[in-house]
């Protein structure tokens, strides 16, 4: 399934094979943006998607998750290709081959809806520790939202990159509930490749949202800026386009990591919807709100354990995504007007790069303190990361092809139509969000 990306990830690189770096010889090593970017995208708001496609349809959106797999995989290595080849963020890139103000345009709508995202998954983590603990959640809202700019601004980065690499483990509560929980298997492999597909809006339009969710803006940002750090924090690596006998070792690593991290993702978020459906689906409870709700639903039906282990997973995911989604929009925002850029640098030498941090941030919380409609909240970033999605991923597919910004490690052919096909894909997808927006 996955063999796109193994016969010419390595294109051009004069058959350079460098024998393993210390740094580069355990599996272990080999994991870092890929991995914290596919676990990242289990934030609270995708888990509130899963959740409602799993208690509103069964096991029957199952099938979604194993087709993202390869799509989600492809365009992730893709923006890991250009951060590292380059030595420079996707904004920058993007600027290489787009007009300035539809960058412009596109980073802007970009930090919009990683606020309103923010907002979101703010509002779900308090929530969440709220039903677990005493207090009000607006308040558990905020510390959530300080100790995520604290940690990313007064961190060095290569302890936060280790702190946010061992924060993925939390997402293992969400595979925990699957073994606390009746599930049927038979019937939940019957319906991941033999589904009961139903040719209505609600749910066409939640087969968007899952597509919407895990195929999302943000993640090419933080990926490919992450590479970018990789490559400053480490003394002897160069961006491949000047260093062919790095070629070799660094697409391997990149590939393992964000086949890795992209199974992460898309695991955990099959589990989520498994659980969701083997409980809630099975006893009626067919509608939700949030994240928060569903792990309250879980109590009477599933029990203590897996009613607390949902609702704290909640917690540590945001803790995870929070960071991505502030700094991807930095990333962002610094490399559309040239900023200095670097979670490894000292706040007072990228002074603009860590005020959008911390300004997304706290806008996020300030979001929860409206009258706002956290599900409206909700609505209005899907139609904005929509906006951005597909003309992101067409620019980006022609910067990987270009041989003027790539030099000879244009991405190979499989990888070129597999990236093509996903932004196909997520085109449609758009096109039908719009549909049922307009229909609605």
């Amino acid at each position: 399934m996955m063999a796109f990306m193994n016969d010419q990830d390595t294109k051009d690189a004069g058959d350079a094979v460098a024998s393993p770096s210390p740094e580069n010889s355990t599996w272990l090593s080999k994991l870092g943006p890929g991995l914290i970017t596919g676990a990242a995208d289990d934030d609270p708001s995708g888990i509130a998607t899963y959740s409602q496609g799993g208690a509103q349809f069964g096991f029957n959106l199952l099938w979604t998750l194993l087709l993202t797999y390869p799509l989600m995989a492809a365009i992730q290595v893709i923006s890991a290709h250009i951060g590292r080849v380059t030595g420079r963020g996707l904004a920058t890139n993007l600027q290489r081959f787009a007009p300035r103000h539809v960058v412009w345009a596109i980073v802007g709508l970009l930090l919009v809806a990683n606020v309103i995202n923010i907002a979101a998954d703010v509002a779900a983590m308090g929530e969440a520790m709220a039903l677990v603990l005493p207090g009000r959640p607006h308040w558990y809202a905020v510390g959530f939202g300080v100790l995520s700019v604290l940690l990313q601004v007064f961190i060095p980065y290569q302890r936060y990159v280790n702190l946010l690499k061992w924060l993925t483990l939390v997402l293992l509560a969400y595979v925990a509930t699957v073994f606390v929980v009746q599930v049927p298997w038979s019937e939940v492999l019957k319906s991941t490749v033999w589904p009961r597909i139903a040719w209505n809006r609600d749910y066409l339009t939640t087969i968007v949202a899952v597509f919407g969710t895990t195929i999302s803006p943000y993640l090419f940002f933080w990926q490919a800026s992450q590479e970018v750090e990789e490559l400053r924090a480490d003394d002897d690596a160069r961006p491949l386009r000047h260093a062919p006998e790095q070629v070799a070792r660094q697409f391997s690593r990149i590939r393992f990591d964000t086949l890795v991290g992209m199974a992460v993702s898309n695991g955990v978020a099959f589990f989520i919807m498994l659980t969701t459906a083997a409980t809630l689906h099975a006893e009626g409870v067919r509608d939700l709100q949030s994240a928060a709700q569903a792990a309250s639903a879980l109590k009477p039906v599933a029990g203590e354990l897996a009613f607390a282990l949902f609702a704290l997973g909640i917690v540590g995911t945001g803790l995870l995504a929070i960071p991505v989604l502030a700094g991807s929009a930095a990333y962002a925002m610094a490399g559309t007007f040239h900023w200095k850029s670097s979670l490894g640098s000292e706040f007072s030498a990228a002074r603009k790069f860590y005020a959008i941090i911390i300004v997304a941030t706290l806008a996020g919380v300030g979001v929860n303190f409206m009258p706002l409609d956290p599900i409206k909240a909700l609505y209005w970033s899907a139609v904005l990361n929509g906006v951005i999605a597909v003309p992101v991923m067409t620019i980006m597919m022609l910067v990987a092809s270009s041989a003027r910004i790539m030099g000879d490690l244009t991405i190979a052919p499989r990888l070129r139509a597999l990236g093509w096909l996903c932004t196909g894909v997520m085109a449609a997808a758009t096109a039908a969000m719009f549909a049922s927006f307009l229909g609605a």
